[in-house]
């Protein structure tokens, strides 16, 4: 490991000072997961590495009227918040089966979506959830839809002295489902080898069948970003759900995927499953007590 100068501000505009004089040769460390794994690896070489860890206002998770989610949350605080698992259990249980206990006591949410993996798993969970990313840099703050914080494998819309301070989650209305399944080798402590979220606001209709108000289908781990598959979305949204939209939406969901051949899968299976797990979960819309 190369040396590196090591930085511990106690504010966001000092931080971002720091991170912006040092450019693109600059890391935020929050959990340290990732990035102290590809430090000692020698895959990055920052001159200066800037801890978050005093930083107080990247801890809060607070309901008010939406969830916020500082930078600095934790995956085990998102576990047994109290807040997440009563109105947004996706998030919960999508933590749950990330990495390990130890690993979960330090992997921050932040960090998750910073890294920009294309199979993040927080990703598409958030983005189905229709999440915000609260940027904030020196002397400006800014707003992006997390769907639009993705701009490539590894990189994001944070610009050298920008950091993500929060994630905003509205709050569900009533008849709001909300899910995500990632296929992967092991049940736990294993990359997504592909990933679907789906959220959906239901209604009935006069014939008692589900009436799909709006809905969101997002992919994992099968393109450059987590993606949501629009496409499929038309097919459904203002609709009645019926099997038979229902099949179509899961066959467009899986053309609109973006899949590569790697050690995990091909791209013909990782194709295949996001017709799977996609067309699962809409189907179990259709019994979801209203």
């Amino acid at each position: 490991m190369k040396p590196f100068e090591f930085f511990k501000p106690a504010t966001i505009g000092d931080a971002s000072k720091i991170l912006a004089d040092y450019g693109r040769e600059g890391r935020a460390l929050a959990g340290g997961t990732d990035l102290l794994i590809r430090m000692k690896r020698g895959q990055w070489t920052p001159r200066a590495v800037v801890s978050l860890n005093r930083i107080a206002a990247l801890r809060a998770m607070e309901m008010n009227g939406e969830l916020q989610l500082g930078a600095r949350v934790t995956l085990g605080e998102i576990i047994r918040s109290a807040e997440a698992r009563g109105q947004f259990p996706v998030l919960a249980r999508t933590a749950s089966k990330m990495a390990g206990v130890q690993v979960r006591s330090l992997a921050t949410v932040g960090g998750n979506l910073c890294n920009a993996s294309p199979s993040a798993d927080m990703a598409p969970p958030l983005i189905a959830l229709g999440a915000r990313a609260d940027i904030a840099g020196r002397d400006h703050e800014r707003i992006l839809p997390l769907e639009d914080f993705f701009v490539g494998p590894g990189q994001n819309a944070l610009v050298p002295g920008e950091i993500l301070r929060a994630i905003f989650i509205p709050r569900p209305a009533d008849g709001f489902f909300c899910s995500y399944v990632k296929l992967e080798h092991r049940e736990a402590m294993d990359i997504a080898i592909a990933g679907v979220a789906v959220s959906a606001q239901l209604a009935k209709s006069a014939a008692e069948i589900r009436n799909c108000l709006d809905v969101r289908i997002v992919l994992g781990a099968v393109a450059p970003v987590p993606r949501r598959a629009k496409r499929a979305e038309e097919i459904l949204r203002g609709n009645d759900l019926t099997r038979e939209r229902i099949q179509e939406a899961a066959r467009l969901a899986a053309s609109e995927a973006q899949p590569i051949d790697d050690v995990r899968g091909s791209a013909w299976y990782r194709r295949q499953m996001i017709e799977v797990l996609t067309r699962r979960q809409l189907l179990a819309l259709m019994t979801a007590p209203l």
